[in-house]
C-alpha cells in the first residue's frame, strides 16, 4: 500500500449537484486552491445527513479560508438533488456534492468498498498543487466533527505559509508552534 500523504490527487470529472443546478466538476476545478473531500457512503441515510451539516456550519469558515469543499458518494447527482429536494437538512448544503456513481474518485483515494459499492469515511485535504496533506478514514459507523476538520486546515495552511515551523497537538490559530532542531530534541 503506497502512503497518500503527499500523494498527487486522482484525475476525474463527474457531475455534481450544486446551488439548484447540474454542472461538471473536474481534477482541473482544484488548480491553485485548496480542496476539501468529504466522502460519505451514500444519500438517504443516517449519519452522513448529521455529518453533512456540520460541514455546512463550518463552510463559510473554510471559504473564508481560501478552501472549498466537496461532498462525495457514489450516488448520481440526480439523488443528491433529490435528497437536497426532500431533506431540510440537506438544503442547508452550499458546497458542490460529487456524484461518483463510477466509484473513479472513491478508489483514487482508497475510500471505495468494492464489495458494496459506497464510499467509506474519508477526508482529505488538498493542496494547491494537488498534493493530499490531511487524510482520515474511518468506518462507516463512525460519525466525524467539522470544527477539528477546520482546525486541521488551519494548522495545514499556517505550515504551509511558514517554512520550518509545525503545530503540535491541539494546536489552534494563533497559538504558538515549534521550530525543530537540535535544541528541542529531549526537551518537550
Amino acid at each position: 500500500m503506497q502512503p497518500i500523504i503527499n500523494a498527487q490527487a486522482p484525475e476525474f470529472k463527474v457531475e455534481a449537484y450544486h446551488n439548484g443546478e447540474f454542472k461538471t466538476v473536474s481534477s482541473a476545478d482544484l488548480a491553485g486552491k485548496w480542496n476539501i473531500f468529504f466522502f460519505y457512503p451514500a444519500d438517504f441515510t443516517f449519519v452522513c445527513p448529521t455529518e453533512l451539516v456540520d460541514l455546512a456550519e463550518q463552510y463559510s469558515k473554510l471559504q473564508e479560508m481560501g478552501v472549498e469543499v466537496y461532498s462525495v458518494s457514489t450516488d448520481t447527482h440526480f439523488t443528491h438533488k433529490a435528497w437536497h429536494d426532500a431533506s431540510d437538512s440537506i438544503k442547508k448544503i452550499k458546497y458542490p456534492m460529487l456524484a461518483d456513481h463510477t466509484g473513479v474518485i472513491s478508489r483514487g483515494f482508497g475510500v471505495l468498498n468494492e464489495e458494496d459499492g459506497l464510499a467509506y469515511r474519508g477526508t482529505f485535504l488538498v493542496n494547491p498543487e494537488g498534493l493530499i496533506k490531511v487524510a482520515e478514514i474511518q468506518d462507516n459507523s463512525i460519525g466525524r466533527n467539522a470544527e477539528e476538520l477546520v482546525r486541521k486546515v488551519e494548522a495545514a495552511l499556517y505550515v504551509a505559509s511558514h517554512d520550518g515551523e509545525v503545530c503540535p497537538a491541539k494546536w489552534k490559530k494563533d497559538a504558538e508552534t515549534l521550530k525543530p532542531s537540535i535544541d528541542l530534541v529531549g526537551k518537550i
